[in-house]
């Protein structure tokens, strides 16, 4: 397989971290612990590691090896792998669920930035549940506020894309996960000290199976696809910047296993707080907005220390985010024949407009619903419950039976030059047998069937 003039990482640690800055970010501190605190704790974060390795695992390796065979953005990559002109819905419908992924997200991204000076000033400083809890509703009551640090954000991640796979992508995520690994950890031992850690651990890691129902597993599978970056073009695009030589499966499942100890130690970092001061866990999306301030608000130099968490929280997802906007960019530049610079500019105020009904959702927008949600809820609704688990859906089968089993293996193999023969023919079983049955569960949830 012959490398092309095409911009692609320039480093095994590059590719490495660009892919798991992809998975990293805000998903592990925010919407990880939120759901482990939804829906039971331990429970879930069991069936939460099955689902990652029979429905996100694979569906990852087989999008990272899509982009490399054919170096192409997630629409065209489909229409070079197939004659029948049907399954380029795989690569659109990707694009489009990384747009309005990136329409809401960003505005989640906005609440940490603006935490920055919150945490600066000491208004966020404190262990009283109220004070933290209006400091965040004031936030996302202010309209130009919220649309003012959700531009920001749009427009730091826009800044980066602009230089490409190499010059900004990896760069960038090459520095951010190393920091935010680092400052977790020190969360972590922090939050261990505190009165009533204990239970918090419990919480987290002694399952109680009574807990498991359908919900759990099917939030859990879910949450596997929007943690692994399945299904909205983010995997292909990055594929098709990896080297020929790269050994995909396996550092696949090193993404997988840092990924999974990021959302672990997130976890640490937020539990025993949420024992200790007197939190509810099932606070969902605000858990990470009330409580790390507590964490810090109890030791010496905590505001110090919570201004530094939010500045690397608020860079580390854009790890996330560059993953997103560089799948709708690459498809414009490509497609359009435009220039990376004006690609990414317009994209960028595409998104500014898409993203401001999600953002005023919480403030001038707050009356208006859609069968029911709010803008913000609806696109995350869309995205995350029925755009990727048809994309996910879709992309198995295509790789499970369209795509021709000698090139799948030997793109599995590299060519035969890899000795995981076993590992590939697996990783096909599951495209073709298993992981489409539990999608199919997953999208039917989606749709509200039951």
């Amino acid at each position: 397989m012959a490398e092309t003039s095409r911009d692609l990482f320039a480093s095994r640690l590059g590719m490495l971290a660009a892919t798991l800055g992809s998975s990293v970010g805000l998903g592990n501190i925010w919407k990880f612990p939120a759901l482990t605190g939804e829906h039971g704790g331990a429970s879930f974060l069991l069936v939460y590691i099955l689902s990652t390795l029979v429905v996100g695992l694979p569906l990852m390796i087989a999008e990272l090896l899509i982009g490399r065979s054919t170096r192409s953005n997630a629409y065209q990559a489909f229409k070079t792998l197939s004659s029948n002109r049907f399954w380029w819905i795989i690569g659109g419908l990707g694009i489009a669920g990384a747009v309005t992924i990136l329409s809401f997200y960003s505005d989640v991204a906005g609440w940490v930035f603006a935490y920055i000076p919150k945490a600066l000033t000491g208004s966020v400083h404190t262990q009283d549940p109220a004070v933290a809890k209006e400091a965040f509703s004031s936030l996302l009551a202010c309209p130009w506020k919220s649309l003012f640090w959700q531009w920001l954000v749009l427009g730091l991640t826009a800044s980066v894309i602009l230089r490409g796979a190499s010059g900004g992508i990896e760069k960038a995520t090459r520095i951010l996960i190393p920091l935010l690994f680092i400052l977790l950890v020190v969360v972590c031992i922090r939050s261990l000290t505190l009165p009533n850690a204990m239970e918090g651990l419990k919480f987290l890691f002694m399952p109680d199976f009574s807990r498991i129902d359908g919900s759990v597993v099917l939030m859990a599978m879910g949450l596997a696809f929007f943690k692994m970056s399945i299904g909205f073009g983010c995997m292909i695009t990055y594929g098709s910047y990896f080297r020929s030589d790269t050994h995909v499966p396996f550092l696949a499942v090193r993404v997988m296993v840092c990924d999974l100890l990021v959302s672990i130690l997130a976890g640490i970092a937020v539990f025993p707080a949420v024992f200790s001061f007197g939190f509810e866990p099932t606070a969902g999306t605000s858990l990470l907005f009330l409580t790390i301030p507590a964490v810090f608000a109890s030791m010496p130099g905590g505001q110090l220390f919570t201004t530094l968490f939010f500045v690397l929280s608020a860079v580390a997802s854009m790890g996330a985010m560059l993953s997103l906007l560089e799948v709708p960019v690459a498809w414009l530049s490509e497609t359009f024949r435009i220039s990376r610079p004006r690609a990414t500019v317009l994209m960028t105020l595409a998104l500014i407009l898409l993203g401001a009904p999600a953002t005023l959702s919480t403030s001038v927008l707050s009356d208006v619903t859609v069968f029911g949600l709010s803008l913000f809820d609806l696109y995350d609704f869309l995205s995350s419950n029925l755009m990727l688990p048809l994309d996910g859906l879709l992309l198995s089968l295509f790789v499970g039976y369209v795509w021709s089993r000698s090139d799948a293996l030997d793109a599995l193999t590299n060519g035969g030059t890899l000795h995981n023969l076993a590992c590939a023919k697996a990783i096909l079983f599951l495209c073709r047998y298993v992981t489409p049955i539990l999608i199919v569960i997953i999208l039917l949830n989606g749709l509200k069937v039951f």
